[in-house]
């Protein structure tokens, strides 16, 4: 497998380094992944972590020129049949999340079979995130998918608190609450590895995959 990386903050030298640990090549980390050799690009699969903004731009290129993509870049749901219908177009495998950390996909999974059981029993949620201050988005992506999980599973929409402070990774918080007790469920990142660690476990999943798919999707299957 050979990767492109498209985005080469923080995030990109982080899977970069889990990149050269697994021995997978690492044919470039671009901040235009556009300007890419398109006879390189069949031959890649392209990481994304990029901003919205350039992810919106992006996409189509990236559809249309790259073996697979995985995409970390949040901020684009509104857009998201769009960017299904290209990568389905294109034949282009994409796997995406809000965040690629398995064990935020494990709480995602504990979230749903937790809300399936407190439903119709008078429980409030509530969600809670808390990021570095260069975080450009708010509510997370990640809260975001939290609240999706909520809303589907226990049919309250939860009210969702950000908070933007130091150097932060990430921490969620979902509290369920009822006259009688209080629920918590929580997930603290201690750095971006894990979320690194994940994009490239994604990246090796696209190898004969067909379609578009969440990475709890098929982490969790």
């Amino acid at each position: 497998m050979k990767v492109i990386i498209s985005g080469y903050g923080r995030m990109g030298h982080m899977i970069e380094a889990v990149l050269l640990r697994r021995g997978i090549e690492l044919v470039e980390a671009s901040e235009d992944v556009c300007a890419t050799d398109p006879a390189v690009a069949r031959e890649c699969v392209c990481i994304d972590f990029t901003t919205p903004d350039a992810f919106r731009e992006n996409y189509k290129w990236i559809a249309g020129h790259f073996k697979a993509a995985v995409v970390g870049t949040t901020g684009w749901e509104d857009i998201r049949p769009e960017v299904e219908a290209a990568f389905n177009a294109a034949g282009t495998p994409m796997i995406h999340s809000a965040n690629f950390s398995i064990g935020v996909n494990a709480v995602y999974a504990a979230l749903e079979k937790l809300c399936d059981t407190l439903c119709g029993h008078g429980y409030q949620p509530h969600i809670e995130e808390t990021h570095h201050i260069h975080k450009k988005d708010a509510p997370s992506g990640t809260a975001k998918s939290m609240a999706g999980i909520v809303r589907e599973h226990l049919g309250v929409d939860p009210e969702i608190s950000s908070i933007r402070e130091g150097e932060v990774p990430g921490t969620h918080v979902v509290d369920l609450i009822s006259a009688v007790d209080k629920i918590t469920i929580a997930h603290e990142a201690f750095s971006r590895a894990g979320f690194a660690e994940g994009a490239v476990v994604a990246a090796t999943m696209t190898e004969g995959l067909t379609g578009v798919h969440t990475f709890k999707e098929l982490l969790l299957k």
